[in-house]
């Protein structure tokens, strides 16, 4: 049987962005957004990490937390700032960016 207030008590929260590459800017990205793995394995709050490819022109990155607090740390940190930064040149709209709440993991 499963133990739901440990379940419960798990609460785990996470990060979906969505990024679509330029015309031609594909490549970019796909190194832009590969490079910030050191910088996410500087964040205490950040559990993990992930950046993929959907399709040619379209990435994501995909975080989890804790808590809240480690989420907007990581929101107002040096990935996101870099981001932002480079959006204009890199993204063909700005980043979508959705908070999640995470029900399940293994």
């Amino acid at each position: 049987m499963f133990n739901l207030k440990k379940i419960k008590d798990m609460k785990k929260l996470g990060l979906l962005v969505r990024l679509e590459a330029k015309a031609g800017k594909e490549k970019n990205v796909e190194e832009f957004i590969t490079s910030a793995l050191p910088l996410a394995k500087e964040e205490a709050g950040t559990i993990s990490w992930y950046a993929f490819r959907i399709d040619s022109s379209t990435f994501g990155i995909y975080d989890t937390f804790s808590d809240e607090e480690g989420r907007q740390a990581h929101l107002g940190g040096k990935i996101a700032k870099a981001l932002m930064e480079n959006a204009p040149e890199l993204l063909a709209n700005p980043p979508y960016i959705e908070k999640l709440d995470i029900l399940a993991a293994k």
